[in-house]
């Protein structure tokens, strides 16, 4: 019987240690399980706050992104009036002055072949020879 009496206090407190590892994995999980629900509470109330943010975000960048197309019309529609006028004051002015008008354009002509000739040299010399 000397056997039981050894072998009792183990067994008690082997029970007791599993015991014991049991509520401190009971208390864990509920701590755990605490905390995750509170993040998921965070995070639902993060969520619900930037909703509006970003609807409002969203909304602006919409209103900029409208003024910037009706800034870019109303710039191309000056731009084309200008180029009519610009247009119509030459055809007045070939009209009115035709010798005039032929004499400056072959001599802008000229100039333009002067300077393209001059540039396709300029380039031939920065290459240097082959």
């Amino acid at each position: 019987m000397m056997i039981d009496k050894v072998t009792e206090p183990r067994n008690n407190l082997a029970d007791q240690a599993a015991l014991s590892a049991d509520q401190a994995i009971r208390s864990t999980q509920r701590v755990t399980n605490q905390a995750l629900d509170g993040l998921a509470g965070s995070v639902q109330d993060l969520r619900q706050q930037a909703a509006p943010l970003l609807n409002r975000a969203t909304e602006q960048a919409s209103v900029l992104a409208q003024r910037g197309v009706e800034a870019v019309r109303e710039g191309s529609r000056q731009v084309r009036d200008q180029a009519l006028r610009a247009s119509d004051g030459t055809l007045l002015y070939v009209r009115q002055e035709p010798v005039k008008s032929m004499l400056i354009a072959a001599a802008v002509g000229a100039a333009l072949m002067a300077l393209l000739s001059g540039w396709g040299g300029w380039r031939e010399r920065r290459r240097g020879p082959a």
